[in-house]
């Protein structure tokens, strides 16, 4: 799965911003990506809700047009109050929207390309604009393209509206100094009910590209008091980590471990061959995977074989497992990958391992909470995210956490810093719950067994 780039420069994304209320746009389809096709666009934009249609020419035109309705070729004209097409020159200051004229449709609904009567877009199936003014909507061509109908590129972006914030944030939070000391000291003095176990393991999970490797780099940051960079990161279209990783994490530069290891693995892609396969999770789950095993695309690990460990202990079990997902892609998660952490939470229910969700990003997917993340649990937009996120894979709401990883910064911040500990302080909370279910006399006969494997 490639990363896509928008073609939108920063300037010409905030003019169309302009036309609009409190929006964020999400790149749905690239007709150099994904074809200059009716099949190709409706394969993307079909049932998005509310989307922008941008073409691109050689005379500098951005223009195209918007529609509140789905696209679902029902093969009828479609009314639509809040339609308009608006164009983007390089000597305009402004956009130039046009409205739709009264008493006409905005658009018809059909299999070929989005036709908005005065402007069709991929007319037959090529990178040309038919354009008709008069029809539908009346304007000027040399102001809305140029006259030149022929496209240099073809994009197509759901539009999410944001909201405010609510006078009431739905979880409290204290932003203090006196707050980040308290969960700085919980978490380095935590301690398992079970003398055996010596630490709390997670697992992070998540698309490519959610922020797993970003958030253990960022609690690494937060405990050695400077920015790190141990788990590589990075925002290549295929998983960047192709290892099983256990990262243990020290207070200062040469300080103590914590009691806890984070665990970081492929992530999750579309395709069924590639990234992690639910079978090494499972031997993962149960502690058999050792650290720097190279995962294989060709087959899950087996017992044994080279990186498969056999005799194992409650300190090599995952204790609870963290679901990474990017918030800016929340509406944008495939059906396949939907399916993989479905199987993937169905299982982990199995093997009685609590569960927590990160939601990662939350300032990048609203300027609310970038312009000051204390309102992360104010914004209507995060609540709403985490709302779907907790109906799409039937995890209770209290389970989602919102966090900032440091990605660009010099330097730590208190209020990031605040989220990132609290999530490390539920993850512990979970493996504590997960440590009272287990049978500890069973437990001792294994760690036994083990003490004796080693010393013969």
């Amino acid at each position: 799965m490639s990363v896509i780039t928008p073609n939108l420069s920063t300037v010409q994304e905030q003019k169309l911003l302009s036309l609009f209320g409190h929006v964020r746009l999400h790149l749905l389809y690239k007709a150099s990506i994904h074809s200059y096709t009716a099949a190709a666009f409706h394969g993307h934009c079909d049932k998005q809700g509310p989307t922008l249609l941008a073409a691109y020419n050689n005379a500098g035109f951005v223009f195209g047009a918007y529609t509140s309705k789905d696209y679902t070729q029902n093969g009828q004209a479609i009314v639509d109050d809040e339609a308009f097409l608006y164009s983007i020159s390089g000597s305009g200051t402004k956009p130039l929207r046009v409205a739709c004229n009264h008493g006409q449709s905005a658009f018809t609904d059909g299999a070929t390309g989005p036709n908005f009567g005065a402007l069709v877009f991929l007319h037959d199936d090529k990178p040309d604009v038919q354009s008709n003014p008069g029809t539908g909507f009346t304007f000027q061509p040399a102001e809305m393209h140029g006259g030149d109908l022929v496209l240099t590129e073809f994009e197509v972006y759901r539009v999410e509206r944001l909201g405010g914030l609510l006078a009431k944030p739905w979880r409290s939070v204290q932003w203090t100094a006196e707050r980040y000391q308290h969960l700085l000291q919980k978490i380095q003095s935590y301690k398992s009910d079970l003398s055996m176990v010596s630490h709390a393991k997670v697992l992070l999970v998540g698309p490519v590209g959610a922020g797993k490797s970003s958030f253990f780099n960022s609690i690494n940051s937060v405990f050695r008091g400077n920015m790190t960079c141990q788990a590589i990161s990075g925002t290549a279209g295929k998983s960047v980590t192709t290892q099983f990783r256990t990262f243990s994490i020290k207070t200062g530069k040469s300080g103590k471990s914590l009691p806890l290891i984070l665990c970081d693995t492929m992530g999750l892609e579309d395709n069924p061959d590639s990234g992690v396969n639910i079978e090494d999770l499972v031997s993962i789950y149960k502690g058999h995977i050792q650290d720097r095993y190279q995962f294989s695309s060709s087959a899950p690990l087996q017992p044994g074989t080279p990186g498969y460990k056999k005799q194992v202990t409650l300190n090599d079990m995952i204790h609870c497992v963290a679901y990474v997902i990017d918030t800016c892609k929340v509406s944008l998660l495939s059906d396949k990958i939907l399916e993989k952490l479905s199987a993937i939470r169905k299982k982990t229910n199995q093997l009685g391992i609590p569960q927590i969700l990160l939601m990662t990003k939350v300032d990048e997917a609203c300027p609310l909470v970038d312009a000051d993340l204390k309102n992360v649990y104010h914004s209507v937009y995060i609540q709403r995210k985490a709302q779907e996120l907790s109906a799409a894979l039937g995890i209770p709401m209290s389970y989602v956490l919102p966090v900032k990883n440091y990605s660009q910064e010099l330097e730590l911040d208190l209020n990031t810093n605040i989220l990132l500990l609290m999530a490390v302080d539920q993850m512990l909370n979970y493996a504590d719950s997960f440590f009272e279910n287990q049978d500890v006399d069973e437990q001792e006969k294994l760690d036994q067994m083990e003490m004796y494997t080693n010393r013969n």
